[in-house]
């Protein structure tokens, strides 16, 4: 997932080093709790909606950009978890 690039907006506030180890925790811990249906069973999208802005709160990403930041995640998630799926 390269949340990396898609969560620009922090760049300016956090720095590139900081945005590149937000992306790397986010990858991790999307990874570690999707299930097969979690895009069609909502309680699953809003548990990692939860874990994804604890990462973001954690690292101090801007509380302004958080909703988009998080939405932008939940998205990269979604077309990334069919490689994932065939890889493991």
């Amino acid at each position: 997932m390269n949340g990396y690039m898609k969560l620009e907006g922090g760049v300016k506030v956090l720095g590139e080093p900081t945005l590149k180890q937000i992306a790397q925790e986010l990858v991790e811990t999307v990874r570690r709790n999707m299930t097969i249906d979690w895009a069609e069973r909502e309680n699953v999208r809003a548990h990692l909606r939860r874990l994804v802005k604890r990462v973001l709160r954690k690292h101090g990403y801007p509380p302004d950009k958080q909703e988009k930041a998080t939405q932008t995640v939940l998205e990269q998630a979604e077309v990334l978890s069919e490689q994932w799926a065939q890889q493991a």
